[in-house]
């Protein structure tokens, strides 16, 4: 094994969605992978408000339209259609100030032949969301308008305030939202696993698996434990929330890539963690 990688360490991966390619990748990197995947996504049937959205939308209501994930504006597409079909959503969308947070909305914008809108950079967090609007338009001249917010499971209070505090009249838009995993034994198993001291690496990709961990970790009587052998190992965060939830439950992540894209955290991870292992066995001993 090169110092650059894992050394045949047992890593927990808290990802659901990409968990097989996120166990690769820990593995082509020296890693020996422990899977507890920590959420999945739940599909919020078409409410009352979401249709209501649909209609303000094709009269024209917004000004500005929010879309945080690819996943919820593919499921908006869906679920807005008896009322707003696809086409008509596209000239709606058209008509208005579409903001992608991130390249995963800009994608799907772009299959469905929307131009024109403003595309969030590099780590896409709410401070990058507020900069890109007040450099387009100022603080001032946001005030009054009209946007509607695609929501991601758990909304961000952050962004709302950042939006209430230059004027702004938001309008959201809920899609999907996080859940356990029907399957929970994984997710338990893997916990077990840092509890015990038997893995000392952990990768987290989103706010939601910390929160869910911590829960899972609670019902099983653990959590102290688990709390305990993540301060003491090696904690690695994808990017700027997901390491916002860490540092809220007392987790500060040892690891953050500079780019917050799943290939880049567990390169880094795997370069990193034995050292940062290494300094907290130190520390402890002296």
């Amino acid at each position: 094994m090169s110092n650059a990688d894992f050394g045949g360490q047992p890593v927990v991966v808290f990802e659901s969605r990409r968990a097989v390619e996120m166990a690769s990748l820990v593995e082509r990197h020296g890693g020996v992978p422990v899977t507890a995947p920590a959420l999945r996504e739940v599909r919020s049937p078409a409410s009352a408000e979401t249709l209501a959205f649909a209609e303000q939308l094709g009269a024209g209501a917004f000004d500005f339209v929010l879309l945080l994930t690819g996943v919820g504006t593919r499921a908006l597409v869906e679920e807005i259609a008896p009322v707003l079909p696809r086409e008509r959503f596209v000239e709606a969308l058209s008509a208005t100030q579409v903001v992608a947070r991130g390249p995963k909305p800009a994608a799907v914008l772009r299959e469905l032949g929307v131009q024109g809108f403003l595309a969030v950079p590099s780590p896409n967090t709410f401070r990058e969301v507020l900069a890109t609007l007040d450099t387009a338009f100022g603080e001032r001249g946001l005030a009054g308008k009209r946007m509607a917010v695609q929501e991601y499971g758990v909304p961000g209070d952050e962004l709302y305030e950042g939006l209430r505090a230059r004027g702004v009249h938001t309008t959201p838009v809920h899609v999907y939202t996080w859940a356990l995993p029907e399957d929970t034994a994984p997710l338990r198993r893997g916990l077990a696993t840092l509890a015990g001291g038997s893995a000392k690496i952990a990768l987290f990709t989103t706010r939601a698996q910390v929160e869910n961990a911590l829960l899972v970790a609670a019902e099983e009587g653990i959590e102290a434990e688990v709390r305990a052998a993540l301060a003491a190992g090696v904690v690695a965060s994808i990017g700027p929330v997901c390491s916002d939830a860490l540092r809220a439950e007392g987790l500060p992540p040892d690891i953050e890539p500079a780019l917050p894209k799943m290939g880049h955290l567990v390169k880094e991870a795997a370069a990193r963690s034995l050292s940062v292992l290494a300094a907290k066995t130190r520390s402890v001993a002296q």
